[in-house]
């Protein structure tokens, strides 16, 4: 059996006990970090206390693992029961979709342990789930390299009056391209993009494209570290938020559309005053 089990958006503690219990009943555990990453990700001690919670050794799988040598931990799956730990909810992302289609086409059996994930936690700024568009990734920009189709998605909300959750780059164990260019691996140190620097690339391509999908003076939400003790959320103009020291990663970003009367309610208790 694969478990593919969700481990919520906080710390180790945030696991669900189904969870836990097929963690502990596994021979072999991995933890995906690339996608996301818990506390540990950026604490030296974390997958320690993730051991010594769940009371297994952990195997750190990276994306190079996950997408290039999966073969290995179903192989492992075909015989055993293996865990495979995702921050988040475990359909957070698309690779996690690709290891369940390659184990069942093996005939492995797959179980998936639901958890909380950003799409649904960003609740809590009080915008309502339903009112949401087209979900969109803010990728970084570097000096030749400026993708913008999440422009015309924002574009379309907005005009559909939808909020839209924006979810900004993590960049974790990729390898530079000077590297690459010489043939060997190299991998740059990690990097996790910030509302400030998502609000200024967004500005960056409504000068380019000035086709009015959203202007400096957009109502935004800033949402940092959802699901942690210190979560912090701020409401107001893309300009202002510029002006808002958010902290550490994880950061995201909500672009408001035509708001509820109730949403505004909500909105007024995160709003710089």
């Amino acid at each position: 059996m694969l478990y593919i089990v969700g481990l919520g958006l906080g710390n180790e503690r945030d696991i669900t006990l189904r969870g836990l219990d097929a963690v502990r009943s596994c021979h072999k555990v991995y933890v995906e970090a690339y996608t996301s990453l818990l506390s540990f990700g950026i604490s030296s001690d974390g997958l320690s206390r993730l051991e010594k919670l769940y009371g297994k050794e952990i195997t750190v799988a990276d994306r190079e693992m996950v997408e290039e040598r999966a073969d290995v931990m179903l192989s492992e799956a075909s015989e055993s029961d293996v865990a495979f730990l995702v921050v988040g909810d475990p359909f957070g992302a698309t690779t996690h979709t690709d290891l369940v289609v390659r184990a069942r086409k093996l005939g492995i059996k797959v179980k998936v342990i639901h958890n909380a994930s950003v799409m649904n936690a960003v609740g809590v700024c009080g915008l309502q789930l339903y009112r949401y568009g087209e979900t969109v990734s803010i990728p970084f920009f570097t000096e030749t390299w400026k993708p913008d189709s999440f422009y015309q998605k924002i574009q379309r909300n907005r005009q559909l009056g939808l909020h839209t959750l924006c979810l900004l780059d993590i960049r974790v164990k990729e390898p530079s391209l000077e590297s690459l260019c010489r043939g060997r691996k190299c991998y740059e140190p990690p990097k996790y993009m910030t509302i400030h620097t998502a609000i200024n690339q967004l500005l960056e391509v409504e000068e380019m494209r000035r086709e009015s999908a959203y202007s400096e003076e957009s109502k935004c939400i800033g949402v940092a570290r959802v699901g942690n003790e210190d979560q912090m959320i701020v409401a107001g103009s893309m300009k202002d938020l510029l002006s808002v020291d958010f902290g550490p990663p994880l950061h995201c970003l909500i672009i408001v559309g035509e708001t509820h009367p109730v949403e505004e309610e909500m909105l007024e208790f995160y709003s710089i005053k």
